[in-house]
Protein backbone atom coordinates (compact mmCIF):
# COMPACT_ATOMS: atom_id res chain seq x y z
CA UNK A 1 0.00 0.00 0.00
CA UNK A 2 3.01 2.33 -0.10
CA UNK A 3 2.59 4.74 -3.04
CA UNK A 4 6.37 5.13 -3.27
CA UNK A 5 6.50 1.55 -4.62
CA UNK A 6 3.74 2.12 -7.19
CA UNK A 7 4.56 1.79 -10.89
CA UNK A 8 2.40 3.09 -13.74
CA UNK A 9 3.14 2.64 -17.42
CA UNK A 10 1.61 2.29 -20.85
CA UNK A 11 2.36 -0.84 -22.91
CA UNK A 12 2.65 -0.75 -26.70
CA UNK A 13 4.81 -3.47 -28.25
CA UNK A 14 5.72 -5.02 -24.92
CA UNK A 15 4.00 -7.61 -22.75
CA UNK A 16 3.86 -8.14 -19.02
CA UNK A 17 4.63 -11.39 -17.27
CA UNK A 18 2.58 -11.66 -14.08
CA UNK A 19 2.59 -14.31 -11.37
CA UNK A 20 -0.16 -13.71 -8.80
CA UNK A 21 1.21 -16.20 -6.28
CA UNK A 22 -0.87 -16.53 -3.10
CA UNK A 23 -2.46 -13.10 -2.64
CA UNK A 24 -2.23 -11.25 -5.96
CA UNK A 25 -5.22 -10.05 -7.97
CA UNK A 26 -5.72 -8.21 -11.26
CA UNK A 27 -8.63 -5.79 -11.69
CA UNK A 28 -9.86 -3.75 -14.64
CA UNK A 29 -10.82 -0.17 -13.70
CA UNK A 30 -12.53 2.53 -15.81
CA UNK A 31 -9.91 5.19 -14.99
CA UNK A 32 -6.25 4.29 -14.44
CA UNK A 33 -5.88 7.29 -12.14
CA UNK A 34 -8.47 5.98 -9.69
CA UNK A 35 -6.67 2.98 -8.26
CA UNK A 36 -6.87 1.54 -4.76
CA UNK A 37 -4.35 2.18 -2.00
CA UNK A 38 -3.17 -1.44 -2.17
CA UNK A 39 -2.19 -1.21 -5.84
CA UNK A 40 1.38 -2.28 -6.54
CA UNK A 41 1.23 -1.75 -10.31
CA UNK A 42 -1.15 0.22 -12.53
CA UNK A 43 -1.12 -0.42 -16.28
CA UNK A 44 -2.62 2.49 -18.22
CA UNK A 45 -4.49 1.41 -21.36
CA UNK A 46 -5.56 3.44 -24.37
CA UNK A 47 -8.64 5.48 -23.61
CA UNK A 48 -7.70 6.01 -19.96
CA UNK A 49 -8.84 2.67 -18.56
CA UNK A 50 -6.41 0.59 -16.55
CA UNK A 51 -5.45 -2.72 -15.04
CA UNK A 52 -4.47 -2.79 -11.38
CA UNK A 53 -2.23 -5.39 -9.79
CA UNK A 54 -2.98 -5.71 -6.08
CA UNK A 55 -0.99 -7.91 -3.73
CA UNK A 56 -1.47 -7.41 0.00
CA UNK A 57 1.48 -9.64 0.98
CA UNK A 58 3.78 -8.54 -1.86
CA UNK A 59 4.42 -12.12 -2.94
CA UNK A 60 3.48 -11.69 -6.60
CA UNK A 61 5.80 -10.74 -9.43
CA UNK A 62 5.41 -8.69 -12.59
CA UNK A 63 7.96 -8.03 -15.34
CA UNK A 64 7.75 -6.22 -18.67
CA UNK A 65 9.40 -7.74 -21.74
CA UNK A 66 9.37 -7.18 -25.46
CA UNK A 67 6.77 -9.58 -26.86
CA UNK A 68 9.32 -11.59 -28.88
CA UNK A 69 11.64 -11.79 -25.89
CA UNK A 70 8.81 -12.92 -23.62
CA UNK A 71 7.70 -15.65 -26.03
CA UNK A 72 11.22 -17.07 -26.12
CA UNK A 73 11.57 -16.85 -22.34
CA UNK A 74 8.35 -18.71 -21.70
CA UNK A 75 9.09 -21.37 -24.31
CA UNK A 76 12.43 -22.11 -22.65
CA UNK A 77 11.13 -22.17 -19.07
CA UNK A 78 7.70 -23.78 -19.27
CA UNK A 79 6.23 -27.06 -20.40
CA UNK A 80 3.03 -27.28 -22.45
CA UNK A 81 -0.18 -25.76 -21.12
CA UNK A 82 -2.79 -28.44 -20.38
CA UNK A 83 -5.49 -26.67 -22.40
CA UNK A 84 -3.29 -26.32 -25.47
CA UNK A 85 -3.07 -28.63 -28.47
CA UNK A 86 0.49 -29.58 -27.47
CA UNK A 87 -0.70 -31.35 -24.33
CA UNK A 88 -1.76 -34.67 -25.82
CA UNK A 89 -2.03 -37.97 -23.97
CA UNK A 90 0.88 -39.27 -26.05
CA UNK A 91 3.12 -36.29 -25.21
CA UNK A 92 2.22 -36.60 -21.52
CA UNK A 93 3.08 -40.31 -21.49
CA UNK A 94 6.41 -39.57 -23.20
CA UNK A 95 7.28 -36.97 -20.53
CA UNK A 96 6.46 -39.42 -17.75
CA UNK A 97 8.43 -42.32 -19.22
CA UNK A 98 11.30 -43.28 -16.93
CA UNK A 99 10.66 -40.46 -14.42
CA UNK A 100 11.35 -41.31 -10.79
CA UNK A 101 9.65 -38.18 -9.50
CA UNK A 102 6.57 -38.71 -7.37
CA UNK A 103 3.42 -37.88 -9.34
CA UNK A 104 2.64 -34.83 -7.20
CA UNK A 105 6.08 -33.26 -7.65
CA UNK A 106 6.21 -34.13 -11.34
CA UNK A 107 2.96 -32.26 -12.01
CA UNK A 108 4.01 -29.29 -9.88
CA UNK A 109 7.17 -28.87 -11.97
CA UNK A 110 6.30 -26.05 -14.40
CA UNK A 111 9.04 -27.27 -16.75
CA UNK A 112 7.01 -30.45 -17.27
CA UNK A 113 3.46 -29.07 -17.37
CA UNK A 114 2.66 -25.36 -17.07
CA UNK A 115 -0.16 -23.90 -15.02
CA UNK A 116 -0.79 -26.59 -12.41
CA UNK A 117 -0.81 -25.44 -8.80
CA UNK A 118 -1.15 -27.34 -5.54
CA UNK A 119 -4.95 -27.43 -5.50
CA UNK A 120 -5.43 -28.53 -9.09
CA UNK A 121 -2.73 -31.21 -8.90
CA UNK A 122 -4.31 -32.71 -5.77
CA UNK A 123 -7.74 -32.77 -7.37
CA UNK A 124 -6.53 -34.23 -10.69
CA UNK A 125 -4.65 -37.01 -8.91
CA UNK A 126 -7.72 -37.81 -6.83
CA UNK A 127 -10.05 -37.93 -9.82
CA UNK A 128 -7.62 -40.21 -11.67
CA UNK A 129 -7.10 -42.38 -8.54
CA UNK A 130 -3.32 -41.87 -8.63
CA UNK A 131 -1.24 -42.02 -5.44
CA UNK A 132 0.70 -38.71 -5.25
CA UNK A 133 3.73 -40.60 -3.89
CA UNK A 134 4.00 -43.01 -6.81
CA UNK A 135 6.76 -42.45 -9.39
CA UNK A 136 5.39 -41.12 -12.67
CA UNK A 137 7.45 -43.64 -14.63
CA UNK A 138 5.64 -46.51 -12.89
CA UNK A 139 2.16 -45.45 -13.94
CA UNK A 140 0.53 -47.64 -16.59
CA UNK A 141 -0.53 -46.16 -19.93
CA UNK A 142 -4.25 -46.41 -19.02
CA UNK A 143 -3.58 -44.64 -15.70
CA UNK A 144 -1.53 -41.94 -17.45
CA UNK A 145 -4.33 -41.45 -19.97
CA UNK A 146 -6.83 -41.09 -17.12
CA UNK A 147 -4.58 -38.57 -15.36
CA UNK A 148 -4.13 -36.58 -18.58
CA UNK A 149 -7.91 -36.43 -19.02
CA UNK A 150 -8.50 -35.32 -15.42
CA UNK A 151 -5.81 -32.62 -15.59
CA UNK A 152 -7.62 -31.08 -18.55
CA UNK A 153 -11.03 -31.44 -16.89
CA UNK A 154 -9.86 -29.93 -13.60
CA UNK A 155 -8.41 -26.89 -15.35
CA UNK A 156 -11.54 -26.44 -17.45
CA UNK A 157 -13.57 -26.44 -14.22
CA UNK A 158 -11.09 -24.02 -12.65
CA UNK A 159 -11.28 -21.62 -15.60
CA UNK A 160 -15.06 -21.59 -15.38
CA UNK A 161 -14.84 -20.97 -11.62
CA UNK A 162 -12.36 -18.11 -12.09
CA UNK A 163 -14.52 -16.56 -14.82
CA UNK A 164 -17.44 -16.45 -12.40
CA UNK A 165 -15.31 -15.31 -9.46
CA UNK A 166 -13.70 -12.45 -11.38
CA UNK A 167 -17.04 -11.31 -12.81
CA UNK A 168 -17.32 -8.53 -10.24
CA UNK A 169 -13.95 -6.85 -9.46
CA UNK A 170 -13.14 -6.73 -5.78
CA UNK A 171 -15.24 -9.76 -4.86
CA UNK A 172 -12.91 -12.55 -5.90
CA UNK A 173 -12.63 -15.52 -3.56
CA UNK A 174 -10.19 -18.32 -4.41
CA UNK A 175 -11.98 -21.50 -5.42
CA UNK A 176 -15.36 -19.82 -5.03
CA UNK A 177 -17.19 -22.37 -7.17
CA UNK A 178 -14.43 -24.97 -7.61
CA UNK A 179 -15.43 -28.09 -5.72
CA UNK A 180 -12.41 -29.53 -3.87
CA UNK A 181 -12.74 -33.22 -3.10
CA UNK A 182 -9.45 -33.62 -1.19
CA UNK A 183 -7.59 -30.31 -0.93
CA UNK A 184 -7.90 -28.80 2.55
CA UNK A 185 -10.04 -31.71 3.79
CA UNK A 186 -7.60 -33.51 6.09
CA UNK A 187 -9.45 -35.85 8.45
CA UNK A 188 -12.75 -35.49 6.61
CA UNK A 189 -14.42 -38.45 4.86
CA UNK A 190 -13.57 -39.18 1.25
CA UNK A 191 -16.50 -38.41 -1.03
CA UNK A 192 -15.99 -41.78 -2.78
CA UNK A 193 -15.13 -44.35 -0.11
CA UNK A 194 -15.73 -42.61 3.22
CA UNK A 195 -12.18 -43.13 4.54
CA UNK A 196 -10.40 -40.12 6.04
CA UNK A 197 -8.49 -37.77 3.77
CA UNK A 198 -4.79 -37.66 4.63
CA UNK A 199 -2.20 -34.90 4.38
CA UNK A 200 1.54 -35.23 3.92
CA UNK A 201 4.36 -32.79 3.06
CA UNK A 202 5.85 -32.99 -0.42
CA UNK A 203 8.29 -30.48 -1.84
CA UNK A 204 7.52 -28.00 0.92
CA UNK A 205 3.77 -28.08 0.22
CA UNK A 206 0.85 -30.02 1.70
CA UNK A 207 -0.49 -32.94 -0.32
CA UNK A 208 -4.06 -34.07 0.33
CA UNK A 209 -5.20 -37.50 -0.84
CA UNK A 210 -7.25 -40.60 -0.08
CA UNK A 211 -4.92 -43.54 0.57
CA UNK A 212 -7.79 -45.95 -0.05
CA UNK A 213 -8.89 -44.60 -3.46
CA UNK A 214 -5.53 -43.44 -4.79
CA UNK A 215 -3.14 -46.30 -5.48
Amino acid sequence: GDHRDLHSFTTRRSSDLTHLRMTGNLFAIPDARLHTERARVVIALQGGTGIVFEDSRALGRMAVRETVELDAELAAALGPEPLSGEFTAEAFAAMARGSRQPAKLFLMDQRKVAGLGNIYVAEALFRARVDPRKAMGRLSRPRLAALHKEIVTVLQDAVESAWIAYGVPGRFSEGESFDCQVYGREGQPCTRCGKKIRRLPQGGRSTYFCASCQR
